[in-house]
């Protein structure tokens, strides 16, 4: 089987690490929405079976359909959106708010539009967006040393040594010192968890326009603009050809056959496609999609046992998780700050675009990776419109 010959222990390693950051930085808000939305134990449960088991199918099929990384993830600036949202609003209202995010967004991928205006995005800009949105994990690898000196010591200590003998599993030392050390000055909480299975809880969407207006629409906004427009910059930047419409029109599908029992939104991801797509994953572009099925095999287990994995997970003290996201995004870092400084028309639009969207700033409820695109773009625009040297725009 082809898998199993392109498999290595750094795709698995890359597959783990994703796994880990991605659900130790964006459950607690999962919890969140459903606790704001009147869920009960039941229907949290329900929702991280759902979410898990979207994405992990959403990660795992395409990767081994197309043999390149696909990564999938849930919209955590729409978890953020639901819980600001969520006064006033019933969880079959939510659902059905829900439905109609979904519904747009496959509405986006099935007629190209998406797609097309990525293509219209310089790859500079496109590169510098990505760096923007990675910059922030990266520089947090190094203040969780605040909190943690002794442990993101170690770890970098380790990553700088494994980065010297063995490149393809420096992050898997960084890793494995991290829990070592942590263990070590009990930091690690240790508290048993039952094991329990997660059961799916179907809820009966009503559709509101309070509810579409007030949650669906913001939900399709953020979605798309926090989190696919970041996705396909990471696609691209780690030089995959994937059929964009196609992913974005799978999600919206995959969204609506599971909204009713939890799946909110389901999205191209950013950073645990930047952690399965770069070399750390493999030195080989064509043997790193293992990364992405080892990803979404764990998602499907996560989701099948619920909270209990959830709890297993959420045992790593924050500055660990923190500093193996970093350290695992530093190659992509720096391949994306190259790829937007190399071409000097697009040079300073490409700074402001990734100044703008490493401020973090949120207006109208609005990531900044949109509003980083938006200001290069603009300045992109001014200094080249009708140039002899005119932008792609």
């Amino acid at each position: 089987m082809r898998l199993i010959r392109d498999f290595s222990l750094s795709a698995f390693t890359a597959g783990v690490v994703a796994v880990l950051v991605g659900f130790t930085s964006s459950a607690a808000i999962v919890f969140q929405a459903a606790r704001a939305l009147g869920g009960d134990e039941a229907v949290v449960s329900s929702w991280i079976w759902a979410i898990g088991i979207g994405v992990g199918l959403c990660s795992m099929l395409p990767s081994l359909w197309w043999r390149k990384p696909v990564m999938v993830a849930w919209s955590t600036p729409g978890a953020a959106v639901l819980v600001m949202g969520a006064s006033g609003h019933s969880l079959a209202q939510a659902v059905g708010a829900f439905l109609a995010a979904a519904a747009l967004i496959l509405l986006v991928g099935v007629t190209g539009w998406f797609e097309k205006m990525m293509d219209r995005i310089p790859p500079g800009i496109a590169a510098a967006l990505l760096a923007g949105v990675l910059a922030r994990f990266g520089m947090q690898a190094f203040s969780a040393a605040e909190h943690a000196p002794l442990l993101v010591v170690c770890m970098v200590a380790a990553y700088l040594v494994a980065r010297r003998f063995w490149p393809r599993y420096a992050v898997l030392a960084s890793l494995v010192t991290g829990v070592v050390c942590a263990a070590l000055q009990g930091q690690l909480a240790g508290a048993s968890v039952p094991l329990t299975f997660a059961r799916p809880v179907f809820v009966a969407p009503e559709f509101s326009w309070s509810a579409c207006i007030g949650l669906g629409l913001p939900l399709f906004i953020v979605t798309m603009a926090s989190q696919n427009l970041p996705g396909v910059a990471a696609i691209r930047a780690a030089g995959y050809r994937l059929p964009v419409s196609r992913l974005v029109s799978m999600t919206g599908v995959a969204t609506l056959l599971l909204a009713p029992f939890g799946a909110y939104a389901l999205n191209l991801s950013a950073i645990t496609a930047a952690i399965c797509m770069g070399p750390e994953a493999h030195p080989d572009p064509e043997r790193r999609y293992p990364a992405a099925v080892t990803s979404g095999a764990l998602y499907i287990v996560l989701g099948l046992l619920g909270a209990t994995v959830v709890a297993l997970l959420t045992a790593f003290p924050p500055a660990l998780i923190a500093c193996i996201a970093g350290l695992a995004l530093l190659g992509t870092i720096g391949n994306g700050l190259a790829a937007a400084v190399e071409d000097a028309t697009y040079r300073e639009a490409a700074v402001i675009t990734f100044l703008v969207t490493l401020s973090g700033v949120v207006l109208f409820g609005i990531g900044s990776a949109f509003w980083g695109v938006v200001a290069g773009t603009i300045a992109l625009f001014v200094q080249k419109y009708r140039s002899r040297a005119p932008a792609r725009l």
